[in-house]
């Protein structure tokens, strides 16, 4: 089943005259499951596109559909509890706040989505248990690695059982071991949940783990890639 499609999206950043295509007639559909790259030089488009799955902005022209529903015709509220309901995020610089610690950063997006106390414990500590920091839950983020910041919005991205995540550049501020340990734990955890993953990157290494890859080239997909079982 579909997550999501882009539909001939286009989008156009312009700074005084100049006009630059971010995305150029886009077309693109994530099914369940999913563990998708996107791939290609700074540019391409890949961040783009991801602002525009995860409803942070709209496409100039084209269609950006969630389950079936066009995004692009939601006002901001409707697209906000949207996001805030099906998609999760992870950052290339983690993005944890930084006065709550592990545990309640875990918790805050159930907060927001009026999940119940008792859920919102076990969810957010299974979670934690899940990317191998339960022993550090009481920790706030200047007090745990950098390893240990990415599982941590992990473990937070995945909290609302949302249909998609998507993770840009999510281990460019790691070292290779801590990397793999986070690329390792997502590929599992799309394994265990069904939750697309779809995430942006340079890095060849983490390309590796991907079961599809999309190759951008100029604001256009010149390579759709095959889903690899």
């Amino acid at each position: 089943m579909e997550v999501i499609q882009l539909e001939n999206t286009v989008k156009v950043y312009k700074i005084g005259e100049v006009e630059t295509r971010a995305l150029d007639g886009v077309s693109l559909s994530i099914q369940e499951g999913e563990f998708t790259a996107l791939v290609g030089p700074s540019g391409s488009g890949k961040t783009t596109m991801l602002q525009l799955m995860g409803c942070l902005d709209k496409p100039d022209s084209g269609a950006v559909i969630i389950k079936g529903q066009d995004v692009t015709r939601l006002n901001g509220n409707r697209r906000a509890d949207l996001r805030r309901e099906m998609i999760g995020f992870i950052f290339q610089f983690f993005a944890l706040v930084p006065v709550l610690t592990a545990y309640e950063n875990v918790e805050l997006p159930l907060l927001l989505n009026n999940v119940g106390a008792k859920e919102r414990r076990e969810r957010s500590m299974a979670l934690l248990e899940a990317v191998g920091l339960a022993d550090r839950a009481r920790h706030r983020p200047d007090q745990l690695s950098g390893g240990e910041q990415q599982r941590v919005a992990i473990a937070r991205a995945l909290a609302p059982h949302p249909l998609l995540v998507l993770a840009d550049e999510p281990t460019a501020n790691l070292d290779t071991e801590n990397g793999a340990q986070a690329m390792e734990i997502m590929q599992r955890l799309n394994q265990e949940t069904g939750t697309a993953f779809i995430f942006a990157t340079h890095d060849p290494r983490v390309v590796a783990y991907a079961r599809r890859v999309v190759k951008l080239l100029d604001g256009q997909i010149v390579d759709g890639g095959e889903i690899v079982q």
